[in-house]
């Protein structure tokens, strides 16, 4: 699913929360737990909000809504603070973490680790030139996989 699809990751509360598309991440087993890895930018505004909470939600979409995907992506709640609801999605709470009713998988994770990518730790240095022309290095994030939902509505 990681990389085929379009995901958002969301966190907050329901006073406030933010999402943001994601592609790039992992599902493995770190520590003797079942985690996900996903990786941020330090100016998404989205990291605040993943930074400042326990949870967060990985959410996977059909197809249709790539368009809803695309906007939430390229908006920045920073500007738009209520960007969500120019989308066809509806926003849902799971053991107060922000998720989407529409999701067809709905992933609850919670925070282990944190640490940032360092120029250093490169192996391949050709991947500093293409995916960091700016030194905005992604800081990557192991979080234990607390639920998984599969809906059969989507």
């Amino acid at each position: 699913v990681i990389g085929d699809d379009w995901m958002l990751i969301t966190a907050g509360n329901e006073e406030d929360c933010n999402t943001m598309t994601a592609s790039w991440g992992t599902f493995g087993v770190m520590w003797n737990k079942n985690v996900v890895s996903v990786v941020l930018r330090p100016q998404r505004y989205t990291k605040e909000f993943v930074d400042e909470n326990e949870r967060f939600s990985l959410t996977v979409f059909d197809k249709k809504y790539k368009k809803d995907l695309g906007y939430l992506g390229s908006v920045s709640g920073r500007d738009e603070k209520d960007k969500i609801s120019k989308t066809s999605l509806t926003l849902d709470f799971i053991d107060s973490v922000p998720t989407f009713k529409e999701a067809r998988i709905t992933i609850i994770a919670k925070k282990l680790f944190v640490q940032r990518f360092e120029e250093d730790s490169f192996l391949d240095k050709t991947l500093i030139d293409k995916n960091y022309p700016n030194k905005d290095y992604h800081y990557m994030y192991f979080a234990e996989v607390e639920k998984i939902i599969i809906s059969d509505d989507n």
